[in-house]
């Protein structure tokens, strides 16, 4: 067997990673589809509730105030919920080097041009940055829950098969 034969990893493996990265591409596009219908449909009932908010924390401030105990957490629960598909999903597409730095700029990059969409064109919509704030949350705790772990088993990195040997043997001499 040649030496770089002995790099290579399995077929199979290399397989199975392919097909992790295949998967989680799917699930990025499904989870677009299903963030695209539920953020980017009108609703004619709040068309004069809605008012753009550029303070970060004033939407939560007013769900604390204004909103019942479980409005509250169904908007802010929600938010967060609509974030974590990236923090799962993303490690995966991504490469390992800086990946929470990319999977947090890709989150939010992708949810501020979600947020300009339904200020932009959506009836009863508008730009919220506590939104942003709130899904790129969402992305950190799932990133931290479970994508990470998703992340390095899809790009492990192996030393090669030699390397682990080199360290055992002694020196003969002095």
């Amino acid at each position: 067997m040649t030496a770089e034969a002995e790099l290579r990893a399995p077929w199979w493996r290399t397989a199975l990673r392919a097909l992790a990265v295949v998967a989680a591409f799917v699930g990025l596009v499904l989870f677009s589809a299903v963030l695209a219908r539920l953020t980017l449909a009108p609703s004619h009932a709040s068309e004069d509730l809605v008012t753009t908010n550029l303070t970060p924390g004033a939407s939560l401030r007013q769900y604390a105030e204004d909103y019942t105990f479980l409005a509250a957490c169904k908007q802010i629960g929600g938010n967060l919920l609509l974030g974590m598909p990236f923090g799962l999903l993303l490690p995966v597409l991504v490469p390992r080097s800086l990946r929470l730095l990319r999977v947090v700029v890709l989150t939010v990059v992708v949810m501020v041009l979600v947020e300009l969409a339904q200020g932009a064109m959506v009836t009863g919509r508008a730009f919220d940055v506590d939104d942003v704030i709130l899904n790129t949350t969402g992305a950190l705790i799932g990133y931290f829950l479970l994508g990470r772990r998703i992340g390095r088993a899809v790009h492990t990195r192996r030393p090669p098969r030699g390397a682990q040997d080199a360290g055992d043997t002694v020196p003969s001499g002095k």
